[in-house]
């Protein structure tokens, strides 16, 4: 086998595989032994078709795809033995490329197009000023924090009188306009009905004062507009609720109030465990901390689109477009020519973005280990079970949580993705001038506008 390669340019080059009958003989014929010695053919004993009659059904796909295989193993050793630094994957040769004849050439010659990784600097210092937007959290935040621990740790309450949100049970029954009982009428007992989701006023204030044992006559059609919430609160079909227009009769048997926790120790215990807070200032204190914690990554996430901008136009990078339009074509099915010349500049930024973070871990060997991979992982795993009031779960649970995650080929590719921006985002900071600047919330946001 012969291959060479010509250079185009400092960004193309072609790679030229010529083969000849010596490298793939050996390998077509025992494959197609292969083949006579599992054939069925009829008029033939298994195992005894003559070879002739296997060459002609078989021999042409068989070589085809033999050649193939010798085309993808030797391509990528040539790039591999070479210390080639390419972009994208080889692209078959549109205008070298020669026809090739399967059933009659017994030689037969490649051209591959490739795009060779462009050279560049990128001396980063302290001369390189990138802002840093640190989040300000005020006293509304906290609070927020606050009421959303103790929502969550609330609890429905049994009360005497209606006033506006409480959680109601009873018994339905359709009347006529009389507010008559209608025989043979619609009636659905032991319904959970919630006055914060009724959107009729007028309804709603029908109820306000009501005590157990009240009746109150009002239209659910009018007062909610979940029509599947009717159906089921009044045990119909979905289609009798889309027609439905009748009053009915509400005989309140229970109210309930759901209270949210109040501000003590059970609570600090069960929102950050046993032995970590102690007071309400100290639980407002321990808040602050976490919501500072979430902010530093929105932080970071501005901070790595800002450094991206800066870094591309630093580095003044020339990409082998032609070659990439085509690569990016080839490689997504409903992506037309037009559609990757209207995005390029998105797509020509993205290259060279990963040009540079591709440096910058090697260089300064940002390696991601395996179990950085699992402790982000069981962090991840440790959040989800916090959403549900969980917050000292066994790390038995979070380790075979994060297992069942690394399963996953794509979730673990995310992870490592992840880690990887976090390594390179702090290296950038160590390596530039952060230029800090605290900003509110509602001003961050429109950062992103």
């Amino acid at each position: 086998m012969n291959i060479t390669k010509t250079n185009i340019d400092d960004l193309n080059a072609v790679i030229k595989l010529q083969i000849v009958q010596e490298d793939y003989e050996t390998r077509v014929n025992n494959v197609l032994k292969d083949y006579r010695k599992k054939a069925n053919i009829n008029g033939f004993r298994a195992g005894k078709v003559p070879m002739g009659v296997i060459k002609k059904m078989y021999g042409t796909p068989v070589l085809a795809d033999e050649i193939n295989k010798i085309l993808s193993d030797e391509l990528m050793k040539y790039i591999r033995e070479n210390d080639l630094n390419i972009m994208g994957e080889p692209l078959a040769n549109e205008t070298e490329q020669k026809e090739i004849n399967w059933e009659k050439d017994t030689e037969f010659e490649f051209s591959f197009d490739i795009a060779l990784t462009p050279e560049y600097t990128l001396n980063l210092s302290k001369k390189d000023k990138i802002d840093f937007f640190k989040i300000i959290v005020d006293e509304k935040m906290i609070q927020s924090g606050v009421d959303m621990h103790s929502r969550r740790f609330g609890s429905n309450n049994a009360a005497e009188v209606v006033e506006e949100k409480e959680l109601l049970k009873g018994n339905y029954a359709q009347v006529d306009a009389d507010g008559k009982l209608i025989e043979e009428g619609i009636v659905s007992e032991n319904v959970a009905m919630s006055l914060e989701y009724m959107k009729d006023e007028d309804a709603k204030k029908k109820f306000i004062g009501a005590k157990k044992d009240d009746v109150v006559v009002f239209n659910p059609a009018k007062a909610f507009e979940n029509k599947s919430d009717i159906a089921s609160m009044l045990n119909i079909s979905k289609e009798e609720a889309e027609t439905l227009d009748s009053d009915f009769q509400f005989t309140i048997t229970e109210i309930t109030k759901f209270v949210n926790a109040e501000l003590n120790q059970e609570l600090f215990d069960k929102v950050f465990g046993e032995g970590t807070v102690y007071s309400e200032e100290e639980f407002k204190n321990k808040i602050k901390e976490d919501i500072e914690k979430q902010l530093v990554n929105d932080s970071d996430y501005k901070f790595l689109i800002d450094a991206k901008a800066k870094l591309v136009k630093k580095a003044k990078i020339e990409l082998p477009e032609v070659f990439l339009k085509r690569w990016i074509v080839s490689t997504n099915k409903d992506m037309t020519v037009e559609q990757v010349d209207t995005d390029f500049a998105n797509y020509a930024d993205e290259f060279k973005w990963q040009l540079i973070k591709n440096r910058l871990i090697q260089e300064n060997d940002l390696k991601v280990s395996q179990e950085e991979v699992m402790e982000f992982a069981k962090k991840q795993a440790l959040m989800q079970f916090q959403q549900y009031g969980m917050m000292d779960v066994p790390e038995e649970y979070l380790n075979n949580y994060a297992q069942q995650m690394m399963q996953n080929q794509d979730e673990q590719r995310k992870i490592y993705e992840r880690k990887a921006d976090d390594k390179v985002v702090e290296y950038i900071k160590g390596a530039v001038k952060l230029d800090e600047k605290e900003i509110s919330t509602e001003d961050f946001n429109k950062l992103f506008e």
